[in-house]
């Protein structure tokens, strides 16, 4: 009897211990689930995807952290227009190309800060440039393009304003050929603002060139950070 009443024990231990190892399981899957974003996800993450989506104009369903159709119907035209996988699931590449880390926060690659002193005109200045240089790349491209100069506002080794770069002789083709006065549109404005907000997507970059039309030696010269459409990023 006193046998019996001591496997009874154990087996009541295991058990418990059993299930107790299925819950962590469930949890710990729970988190490693976050490794990628999809249908069927909810959370703060699919709130993020969903708020950057609506901005840029890919999404126009609720921010209500559920992942379903619409969402992935609007990170699948997201990925379309920046040259991703248009798989409808959000996992690194893609959380990189919209600026969000998948643990839920935004990401802030490379060191652009938004200026003290930015003003509307300075905004709409820097608008003008993304559109003149950059109007036919992704949003990221635009969105690095912007990085770049603001990069440059923070770097000792240029002007410290926006105008002051944008400006300095001979920096931008934009503003040689006078392309700078064509004016904005809002996906250059939203990228503006996002780069103005501390989406870096060039990596840190002070340069950038199209290797397709590029004749200085000495661009070619630079450390290159990443490619984004048809320019190259470099230090």
């Amino acid at each position: 009897m006193v046998l019996t009443k001591k496997v009874k024990i154990i087996a009541f231990v295991l058990a418990f211990l059993t299930l107790a190892a299925i819950v962590v399981l469930a949890v710990t899957s729970g988190v490693a689930s976050a490794a990628v974003v999809k249908v069927g996800s909810s959370g703060t993450v699919v709130k993020n995807i969903q708020t950057k989506l609506k901005r840029w104009g890919y999404y126009t369903g609720a921010v209500d952290g559920i992942y379903g159709a619409k969402t992935k119907s609007a990170v699948q035209y997201f990925q379309r227009k920046n040259g991703l996988t248009a798989d409808g699931i959000v996992g690194n590449a893609t959380a990189k190309a919209m600026g969000i880390t998948l643990s839920g926060g935004s990401s802030s690659t490379g060191t652009t800060t938004k200026p003290s002193n930015v003003s509307n005109s300075d905004l709409y200045l820097l608008s003008c440039c993304i559109y003149g240089e950059a109007r036919g790349e992704s949003y990221t491209g635009k969105v690095a393009v912007a990085a770049v100069i603001l990069n440059r506002v923070a770097s000792s080794k240029f002007p410290n304003s926006i105008s002051g770069v944008i400006y300095q002789t001979g920096a931008f083709t934009c503003v040689s050929d006078g392309q700078i006065n064509l004016g904005t549109n809002d996906e250059c404005t939203r990228a503006a603002q996002d780069a103005m907000n501390g989406w870096d997507p060039s990596g840190g970059a002070l340069y950038y060139f199209n290797p397709a039309t590029a004749t200085s030696k000495w661009i070619w010269s630079r450390p290159q950070i990443v490619t984004i459409g048809k320019h190259i990023f470099c230090s």
